[in-house]
């Protein structure tokens, strides 16, 4: 299969044939960012590691999977240097890098034919 250097066979370009697969978590995922523009994020200094604590259907751990993956589809933004105004980090007290994800066009775009197609 061809594959670009940016996207690395995520089915994120014309290399990997325009397709694109998505876990059952990151559909969830998704979806959750297009009811709720703006959620928090955070993560340990020195680690690459996202760690999103709002939701308990899945371990901190597989959200942090979750997270990366959908970075790297170009489908969520996750900035460390955005925090959610008025919101209460205190679960988050941890972990000095707080901040805020959300969909990017892209993944906009996905969350828009998922709920055209009825994909859930």
């Amino acid at each position: 299969m061809d594959t670009c250097e940016t996207c690395q066979n995520c089915g994120g370009c014309p290399g990997c044939r325009g397709s694109l697969e998505l876990t059952p978590g990151e559909v969830e995922m998704l979806n959750r960012l297009g009811q709720i523009p703006f959620l928090p994020v955070a993560r340990r200094a020195g680690d690459e590691e996202p760690v999103y604590l709002e939701d308990d259907l899945r371990s901190p751990e597989e959200y942090s999977l979750i997270l990366r993956l959908l970075e790297r589809k170009g489908l969520v933004s996750l900035d460390f240097d955005r925090p959610l105004a008025r919101f209460d980090y205190s679960a988050y007290a941890g972990f000095p890098l707080r901040g805020s994800m959300a969909l990017t066009a892209r993944g906009q775009g996905v969350v828009e034919l998922l709920e055209t197609q009825g994909i859930t």
